[in-house]
C-alpha cells in the first residue's frame, strides 16, 4: 500500500493519497485546489489517480476534487447522506453508510458520522494483502487529534439557524460509533492545530482510536450529553467570513482552475491607475516594513501562514485586488489565495518605494507609551483579539472588537478619542491599524508588543 499525507500549513488542512501498488490505482481524499501536488506524487510513484473522495462539504477551503477529476478522468465519490439539503449539485458516485469503495486491493468502507455537518462521512481503510482488518480511518472534520469538529459552524458561518443543537446531538451519537472501533486503528483527520474548525486541535498529524478515547476531551463525558454539549460550544474561535462562500462553492457547479494562475507584474503606471480607480491593495510585506511606509488605503496582510485566512476575512469574492509582494513570493501567495477561491487578482508590484507617490508611516508605540495611555480620559484602548482570548485575560478598560469583524464594527471605534489598538503579539493589530486608516481613522496608535509583552511587564 502507498500512503502520503499532504498537509497545507496555511490552512492547517490535511489531504491524502492512498494507492494500491499492485494495480497502480490511487484515491485522493479531501484534495486541495492546487492539484499539481497530487499529480506529481502519483507520477513519481507510478500511480494513476482513479478515485477522488471527500469527507463532507467543506467550509474552510475550496476542495480540488472537480479540478482533479477534470484532469485525471477519475470518478468522484461523495456523500449522499444528510438529507435533501445536503446533496452535491453535480454528478458523482453517491455514498451511503456501509458503501465500500475498492481501489485495487484496498477497500474503504463508508461510515456516516453526522455532527459537524449532516452529510459527514468517514472512510475505514483495509489493506487486504496485509490483513482483513481495518487499519486506518479518515475522519475529515469529525474527530481530530485531541478535538472534534464543531457543529456551530453551519449556524455561525452559513446562517443555518438551529443547526448547532441538532449537530451536537448527532455528534454525541456519532462518537459512540467511533469509540466502538478497534483501538489500534490509525486516525487521520482533515485538520491540525491552527484550524478554526475546532478549539483544541493537536499538533501531531495522526493518532489512534485508543489514544483519542483516552486523551480527547469529547470522550470523557460518558452519558452526560448536556455537559458534552455545553463544553463543545464554549470558547470556539470566530469562523472566518469566507466559510459561507466555501460551503456554497463546494456544493454547486463552479468554474474550474486546473493550473496555477500567472498573475501579471504591473508597471508603476498600471498599478497607480488601478489604485486611483479603487482597486484594493493588499500589502503582504512584514508589518515592520509596512509601518515604515505604506500606500494610503492599503491593507497589511502579511504573506505568512495566516495570509489566506485574513484575506478570507477582509476581501469579498466580487472585487478585484492587487498585491504588494516580492517576485519569489507570488506563486506561494497565489496558491494560498486559490485554495479559498480568491482568484480575482489584478496583478502585483514588488517595490512600493519606486511608485513615486507619498507614503504614510504607521504610528507604532512602545510598552511605556502604551502604559501611559491606559486608563486615561480621552483614550480608547481596543483589543482586536478573539472573544475567548479577551475573556481569558485583558487590559482593564479595553474594548474588544475582533479584527476580522472590524470593518462591520467601525461604529464601536471612537472618532473623538485617541484610539490605541493591540492584539497578542502584533500581527493582528497591524491588520487592524491598516483597516482603520483605510476607513479614515487618523488618530490611531498601534501597540505592537501586544498583550503578550504587556502581560509580562504590567507591574
Amino acid at each position: 500500500m502507498f500512503f502520503q499525507h499532504v498537509y497545507d500549513t496555511s490552512l492547517a488542512q490535511g489531504s491524502y493519497i492512498v494507492g494500491c501498488q499492485a494495480t497502480g490505482e490511487a484515491i485522493v481524499i479531501d484534495a486541495k485546489r492546487d492539484i499539481d501536488t497530487y499529480l506529481d506524487i502519483a507520477r513519481q510513484n507510478n500511480l494513476r489517480i482513479t478515485h477522488i473522495a471527500e469527507t463532507h462539504i467543506h467550509a474552510d477551503f475550496l476542495c480540488g476534487s472537480r479540478e482533479l477529476a477534470a484532469v485525471t478522468g477519475a470518478s468522484m465519490y461523495l456523500s449522499d447522506e444528510g438529507g435533501e439539503d445536503w446533496q452535491y449539485a453535480f454528478p458523482h458516485v453517491g455514498l451511503k453508510d456501509g458503501y465500500v469503495i475498492r481501489v485495487g486491493n484496498l477497500s474503504l468502507e463508508v461510515l456516516h458520522t453526522p455532527g459537524h455537518t449532516p452529510e459527514s462521512i468517514c472512510f475505514l481503510l483495509t489493506d487486504h494483502p496485509a490483513t482483513d482488518k481495518p487499519v486506518m480511518i479518515f475522519t475529515g472534520d469529525f474527530v481530530f487529534v485531541g478535538d472534534i469538529g464543531r457543529p456551530d459552524l453551519l449556524e455561525k458561518a452559513a446562517g443555518i439557524q438551529g443547526a448547532k443543537e441538532i449537530g451536537a446531538q448527532q455528534m454525541f451519537q456519532s462518537l459512540k460509533k467511533f469509540a466502538a472501533l478497534p483501538e489500534y486503528i490509525q486516525v487521520w483527520s482533515a485538520h491540525g492545530a491552527g484550524s478554526a474548525c475546532g478549539k483544541a486541535l493537536g499538533a501531531v498529524p495522526s493518532s489512534t482510536v485508543g489514544y483519542e478515547k483516552i486523551r480527547n476531551w469529547a470522550f470523557q463525558y460518558g452519558e452526560d450529553e448536556k455537559g458534552f454539549t455545553d463544553y463543545l460550544f464554549t470558547d470556539q474561535p470566530e469562523p472566518p467570513r469566507y466559510f459561507a462562500m466555501m460551503k456554497h462553492l463546494n456544493k454547486v457547479n463552479r468554474p474550474l482552475l486546473i493550473e496555477i494562475p500567472k498573475h501579471p507584474k504591473l508597471s508603476n503606471e498600471q498599478f497607480l491607475a488601478a489604485h486611483k480607480k479603487g482597486v484594493k491593495v493588499i500589502d503582504t510585506r512584514k508589518k515592520a516594513d509596512f509601518a515604515r511606509g505604506f500606500l494610503p488605503g492599503s491593507l497589511n496582510i502579511q504573506g505568512n501562514n495566516s495570509f489566506s485566512t485574513w484575506c478570507g476575512w477582509l476581501l469579498n469574492y466580487e472585487e478585484q485586488f492587487m498585491l504588494v509582494a516580492k517576485d519569489d513570493q507570488i506563486e506561494d501567495l497565489t496558491r494560498k489565495l486559490m485554495r479559498i477561491g480568491l482568484d480575482n487578482v489584478y496583478g502585483y508590484i514588488s517595490n512600493i518605494e519606486e511608485l513615486g507617490t507619498e507614503l504614510q508611516i504607521a504610528d507604532v508605540i512602545s510598552l511605556d507609551e502604551f502604559k501611559a495611555y491606559i486608563g486615561q480620559e480621552g483614550v480608547q484602548v481596543v483589543d482586536v483579539r478573539g472573544a475567548s482570548e479577551y475573556k481569558a485575560g485583558h487590559v482593564e478598560g479595553a474594548d474588544n472588537v475582533f479584527v476580522g469583524t472590524l470593518p462591520d464594527n467601525l461604529d464601536k471605534i471612537s472618532k473623538d478619542k485617541q484610539v490605541v489598538i493591540h492584539c497578542q503579539s502584533g500581527d493582528r493589530s497591524a491588520i487592524a491599524y491598516s483597516v482603520l486608516r483605510r476607513h479614515g481613522f487618523t488618530n490611531v496608535k498601534n501597540y505592537s508588543g501586544g498583550y503578550a509583552e504587556w502581560g509580562k511587564n504590567k507591574s
